[in-house]
């Protein structure tokens, strides 16, 4: 059993033994579960915390327990001077700092959107299944209309393609933060050659459950998808390979 103690956060913590080529993630506690041996090399990293190696020695395995303190990660920036210098005292600063204030929309008659912008995709799906009249003219009765673009869509299946292009967006753009984040430490203890590892994550990304089990998700059900998905990769290069 394993604890780490920090200034700040400690979960989704990475720890590796380098040795076994084993890994697993802290909880919210900083807690943590990982086979040793002694003499091991054990590996810790996040984006928050200084990166630290710990070699498992006689007392941790005698006493089953290993505490680990992480040094918090800080960037420094050179030192730079934009604009004026603020005091720190808001009446005065307020008072010595001149600027325009930000355009209103609706002030120079447009009409603004401070929602999500739509993704290609997204638009064309949502122009492909409009019921707007003047899309093309509108069908039914008076209890309501259809637009003859949206029933020519429909009837064709430009819609549920557009919609199968919107779902393959999202699939992509996760893998693509899930392989940013997650590639460095996992291939670390799931060693896979360099050429495979872009097609294994499309490989994880054409799970028919890759959104469900992943988007949203924390770094260790992540890695537990990832997991299993590279034990069924492995087993399909043995069949392809000759």
């Amino acid at each position: 059993m394993g604890k780490i103690d920090s200034k700040v956060e400690v979960e989704n913590i990475h720890v590796i033994n380098k040795t076994a080529q084993v890994f697993t993630t802290t909880n919210n506690k900083g807690e943590f579960k990982i086979t040793v041996s002694l003499n091991d090399t054990l590996s810790f990293s996040s984006i928050q915390h200084q990166p630290k190696l710990v070699v498992v020695d006689q007392n941790m395995i005698l006493f089953k327990a290993v505490r680990v303190i992480l040094e918090e990660q800080i960037n420094e920036l050179d030192e730079v001077l934009i604009g004026k210098i603020l005091t720190g005292n808001l009446y005065s600063d307020i008072k010595n700092t001149k600027g325009d204030a930000p355009i209103n929309f609706y002030d120079v008659g447009i009409p603004g959107f401070t929602g999500k912008p739509a993704t290609q995709s997204e638009r064309l799906l949502s122009e492909a299944s409009s019921f707007n009249p003047k899309a093309g003219g509108s069908l039914g009765g008076p209890g309501g209309s259809i637009s003859a673009t949206a029933l020519i869509n429909a009837l064709s299946g430009r819609t549920k393609m557009l919609k199968a292009r919107v779902e393959l967006d999202e699939r992509e753009a996760l893998m693509q933060s899930i392989k940013g984040r997650l590639a460095r430490d996992f291939f670390a203890s799931n060693p896979l050659e360099e050429e495979l590892r872009m097609d294994f994550f499309y490989f994880c990304a054409d799970d028919d459950n890759f959104i469900s089990y992943c988007n949203n998700e924390t770094d260790f059900k992540i890695l537990i998808f990832l997991r299993h998905k590279y034990k069924q990769y492995m087993e399909n290069l043995k069949t392809v390979k000759p």
